[in-house]
């Protein structure tokens, strides 16, 4: 059988939406340095390149990556939206390495583009016939999983329903930010990101280089004293800090046949061995990982002891929690560079993201099996088994 293969990554650093570095960078900006990094770091003619796929959500709806393709003189690329809410990045990914296997491609460019700073809000009309803001729900919207208040449908939900406490989640925000920092002290980062030199409204020039959502100093004493976000809820766990971010990056690979690989020379980094998507009523969102997870292992053939790492998703710190006790993970292995609530979750970019880290940790450790997982709004969730080669 024909594999896809990873031969390039690429991403930006993850900015602090509305008020961080990339705040006058839009969704098209961010995508049009993310994925001529991808083209030139694959070695790959760009007259070869069959298909430019990235994930788009709060953009307006329209083909970022067609625009994108013009926009670099890669006229002869079609482009492709996709959109999967948080699993976007690693369902675009999924895509191409789905039409790679299945001989119809040969070398595609896959990921996702975020800009939160510059999001799109659309208008309907009402019965009286007035426009007012309106944003398509993930779920249909219900007490027990608010269509817009995803800090009760996934945050509160799965800590109430795998009796988490707010200690449990607010010592994973302890770890994470942890993580993320030593990661950032290490230089673990630096080849997998694409330095930007942003203008600012000032009009000085900063480089952009490191991501700047994580939090130095982190401790428990300081995260209590927050306030939760739902006072009125009992046993309430959600306060700012061991939620997800609101971010800005784009993160790509490139995918490429085994065949095609070998005949140009090319050195993969790893291949692409399963994939699988799960869903779930929209209350359990938060717990969607533990049935996409085990998914996308039965497909590879493989067990959770063959994984040498894990990176799940931090939309709330409830999420891994939750899926490490429910399907008995070693703590020790998950998010071990941090994730959503650290470095950041730029919705649709997030997926794409975690495949880049996730390779450039597996080659330093000398490890082989990966698996990256999220939730996504509207009961969903996304798994993909990566392995180094």
């Amino acid at each position: 059988m024909t594999e896809a293969v990873i031969v390039s990554t690429a991403r930006t650093a993850i900015g602090r939406a509305r008020k961080g570095t990339l705040v006058g960078l839009d969704a098209f900006d961010l995508a049009e340095a993310v994925v001529p990094a991808a083209l030139e770091r694959s070695g790959i003619p760009a007259t070869d390149l069959d298909d430019l796929i990235l994930a788009e959500s709060y953009q307006g709806g329209g083909v970022i990556a067609r625009h994108t393709a013009v926009r670099l003189g890669l006229t002869g690329v079609s482009g492709a939206a996709t959109n999967r809410h948080c699993a976007g990045g690693l369902t675009a990914v999924a895509i191409a390495a789905g039409s790679i296997r299945a001989g119809m491609d040969r070398a595609v460019i896959a990921g996702g583009t975020e800009s939160l700073s510059n999001q799109v809000l659309g208008s309907k009309r009402d019965a009286e016939g007035n426009q007012k803001i309106w944003m398509s729900p993930p779920n249909p919207d219900t007490p027990e999983a608010p269509a817009f208040d995803m800090s009760i449908t996934v945050g509160e939900n799965t800590a109430r329903e795998m009796g988490l406490t707010r200690r449990d989640v607010d010592e994973w925000t302890v770890y994470t930010q942890e993580r993320a920092i030593a990661s950032i002290d290490s230089g673990a980062f630096v080849d997998e990101i694409i330095p930007l030199d942003v203008t600012r409204p000032d009009g000085t020039t900063v480089r952009f280089d490191t991501d700047e959502h994580p939090r130095r100093g982190t401790t428990l004493e300081k995260l209590a004293t927050l306030k939760v976000l739902h006072p009125e809820l009992p046993d309430a766990t959600v306060t700012a800090a061991n939620a997800a971010g609101l971010n800005d990056a784009a993160a790509a690979v490139t995918l490429t046949s085994d065949t095609y690989a070998t005949a140009h020379g090319l050195t993969p980094l790893a291949r692409i061995r399963a994939w699988a998507t799960a869903g779930i009523e929209p209350a359990l969102t938060g717990l969607a990982p533990t049935l996409a997870i085990p998914k996308a292992l039965d497909r590879a053939g493989l067990t959770l002891a063959d994984i040498d790492l894990f990176e799940i998703n931090e939309a709330f710190c409830s999420v891994p929690v939750a899926a490490i006790r429910k399907l008995g993970i070693n703590p020790e292995i998950v998010n071990v560079n941090g994730s959503g609530a650290s470095l950041g979750h730029p919705i649709s970019a997030t997926g794409a993201r975690m495949v880049v880290t996730m390779i450039g940790e597996l080659r330093r450790r000398g490890a082989t099996h990966g698996c990256v997982s999220m939730c996504a709004g509207g009961g969903m969730a996304a798994a993909m088994i990566i392995e180094i080669v």
